[in-house]
């Protein structure tokens, strides 16, 4: 029997392995050696990079205008919109390719297109403005 050490997420147990021979599944005994941790939060629903929510920054909240920023790192592909365009809320402002996938830039609430920040094949980091509305 073969003793190992193994730590999962921060917790150490004793573990036994026993050879059977190549046709008997091993059988495996576990000790936990430390305290038991606390409960671990709920998991979160995955995200599609495709439905990634931009971050919304509020430059009048008097006016109503806001600049949607980017969600992440990337390259502006192409914009869908135009200056001066009027937009519903989820209508698809730009395309921005990252890690190697075109996610759908949508907007955030209905509005008029102020201005483009950006140019298209620019690289963007999480959080630089790309489109600004009102």
């Amino acid at each position: 029997m073969k003793q190992y050490k193994v730590t999962v997420n921060g917790q150490s147990f004793d573990v036994s392995v026993e050879e059977m021979g190549a046709s008997a599944a091993p059988r495996l005994q576990v000790a936990n050696t430390s305290a038991p941790a606390a409960p671990s939060a709920a998991p979160l629903a995955p995200v599609s990079a495709s439905s990634a929510a931009p971050v919304v920054s509020s430059s009048s909240a008097s006016a109503g205008a806001i600049s949607v920023k980017a969600p992440m790192p990337g390259t502006v592909m192409s914009f869908k919109v135009t200056v001066g365009q009027e937009v519903k809320r989820g209508d698809v402002l730009l395309i921005l390719e990252a890690m190697k996938m075109e996610n759908e830039i949508v907007a955030p609430q209905a509005g008029k297109v102020a201005a483009l920040r950006v140019p298209v094949s620019a690289s963007v980091n999480t959080n630089d403005p790309l489109v600004d509305l009102e």
